[in-house]
């Protein structure tokens, strides 16, 4: 919703006073969309933040077209004006904004795969497997490498992340070992040429592990591996939990991007998440970081969290700006005590409701947006110089189990336990539990536990949807060539469930295909979701809520 015309008068030249009518025309699918006492006096008091000590009169009219006035009327500059403009065009936006928010948060996939990992059945027959493995990892694709370390000092009491919490660092050498074997194991499996153009360490806490062990980890890659000069290498890194010393290893090994974990920075959630990290600690990181010479640092944010408030919220904000991060992920706290453990000890009644959420989303969007951020989609936001902000304007932007990465083709082998690949028309993951992912190699055997091979519906669905949440266009004519089909018949009853999204301008529809609005990069899983042939059947099973 835009601001319309407006009419200035000038009253005294020397002081610059004036009085100004706002007009404000509400598209037509939410010309019924009235604003309450409360969302006028949220415009009130956000006027009142900016221009302190002026007074302001603040009148509201509905005409019978739905077009809603603002009569406004204040002793201030021309440029206060200016700035006033904007204050209200924001506030008669996010009227619209919490509209779409209510209508369109349901629980759904997050679409790190398709499908998704709910999917996956139990190897029975690992000759089998190997059979179906070997018919399609040589693809000619690059390689994109994840290495899972699960090893943590302390529990997270919010964390859903598979983990061995540990503080015994001999656990890691002989992870290590059994590292170097699954890497043995899988040798005669992997693609000819091997050639790697990105590598994630993730967890778990990465930086558990001393920087010698570090180094023995880098060592074995190359052993097996054809890592290529321009290799994206990013490793997840807990601030309470490394050195130095952790960085200038890993600096020189290779790796030149980081992600580390803030979730939140005031005292009283950080206690109440059981991981107290004050600014001090996050700003020592990301120092060591850049004289290090990392090239891309990430941060990742919570909102919902115990004991946190939209106030709260907007100071770790502020303290973030002060630590300049290249990318954000700004994570909705998914709350799930009966599948994870650890939330059990997080009280309900010590949650923020729905509308405070709501609250903390809408703001963080909005103040990463001035801040010079650019939307990526979903809960990521980078710089405009960022590789990640670069991969979506090119259309090389990818979705795998890590988030979103960039080089778009590339295939994940991942390794240690719980960790998922996907290989062509195959995703499988590996044993959850450390006892079962030892007894597999002890057995020599690949510690594979789950596997899917996708049919060529899932195939075609996966293409879809992966372009719709990497921002690239969704072509008919592309896929009819790639896929044999006329996509526009085959999906005829798809296209007539998008109504609604074309309507809320959330998508551009037109004969040659699909493509979602910036507008639209919040609501991704939900225009996914349309395309997901399995949902349907899995409505039992419980997802976050895709906002």
């Amino acid at each position: 919703m835009a601001l319309g015309k407006y009419k200035c008068e000038v009253e005294n030249e020397r002081t610059r006073e004036c009085s100004r009518v706002l007009v404000a025309k509400p598209r037509l699918s939410f010309a019924k969309q009235t604003l309450t006492v409360n969302e006028v006096n949220r415009a009130l008091h956000l006027l009142s933040n900016h221009f302190h000590g002026l007074a302001y009169m603040v009148q509201l009219i509905l005409n019978d077209r739905g077009c809603v006035y603002f009569l406004l009327s204040a002793r201030c500059s021309l440029k206060q004006w200016l700035k006033c403009e904007t204050i209200i065009e924001i506030h008669i936006m996010k009227s619209e904004f919490n509209h779409l928010v209510h209508k369109y948060n349901t629980s759904g996939p997050r679409y790190t795969s398709y499908p998704t990992a709910l999917l996956l059945k139990p190897v029975n027959k690992l000759d089998q497997f190997y059979r179906e493995l070997s018919m399609v990892s040589d693809t000619g694709k690059e390689l994109s490498l994840y290495i899972h370390l699960p090893f943590c000092r302390s529990l997270c009491w919010y964390c859903g992340c598979n983990k061995v919490v540990t503080r015994d660092s001999r656990d890691a050498d002989q992870y290590l070992e059994y590292l170097e074997k699954d890497f043995e194991l899988t040798n005669p499996h992997l693609p000819s040429g091997r050639a790697v153009t990105q590598i994630h360490l993730g967890g778990g806490t990465p930086t558990f592990m001393s920087p010698e062990q570090l180094l023995r980890l880098k060592l074995l890659i190359q052993q097996y591996f054809d890592i290529q000069p321009d290799a994206e290498c990013s490793v997840e890194m807990d601030p309470r939990h490394m050195s130095k010393a952790h960085v200038q290893m890993l600096r020189s090994i290779g790796f030149n991007r980081a992600s580390i974990g803030v979730q939140d920075m005031n005292e009283e959630v950080q206690r109440a998440i059981h991981r107290v990290q004050p600014f001090e600690m996050n700003q020592q990181a990301v120092d060591w970081l850049r004289q290090a010479g990392f090239t891309s640092i990430n941060m990742d944010l919570i909102y919902g969290l115990p004991a946190q408030t939209p106030e709260r919220f907007a100071r770790t904000l502020d303290m973030v700006m002060e630590l300049d991060p290249d990318r954000l992920a700004v994570y909705n706290y998914a709350h799930l005590p009966d599948q994870f453990p650890s939330q059990r000890l997080i009280p309900d009644e010590m949650l923020p409701d729905s509308d405070q959420k709501l609250e903390m989303l809408e703001y963080a969007i909005e103040f990463l947006k001035r801040h010079g951020y650019e939307y990526i989609g979903m809960d990521h936001f980078a710089k405009p110089k960022d590789e990640l902000t670069r991969a979506l304007r090119q259309g090389s932007l990818q979705r795998n189990f890590q988030g979103y990465s960039t080089r778009r083709g590339t295939e994940t082998w991942a390794f240690g336990v719980s960790a998922i690949s996907q290989t062509g028309p195959m995703i499988w993951q590996r044993f959850k539990s450390l006892e079962e992912y030892y007894a597999a190699i002890d057995r020599c055997e690949l510690p594979v536990y789950k596997s899917y091979t996708l049919s060529a519906d899932d195939t075609l669905r996966r293409e879809v949807i992966m372009r719709l949440m990497c921002g690239v266009p969704v072509d008919w004519h592309d896929l009819d060539l790639e896929f044999g089909i006329s996509t526009q018949i085959y999906f005829r009853d798809e296209l007539e469930k998008l109504d609604e999204f074309i309507t809320d301008g959330l998508l551009d529809v037109d004969g040659r295909g699909l493509m979602v609005t910036e507008k639209g990069r919040l609501f991704l899983r939900n225009i996914a979701m349309v395309f997901d042939a399995w949902l349907p059947n899995q409505k039992e099973r419980v997802y976050s809520k895709t906002i």
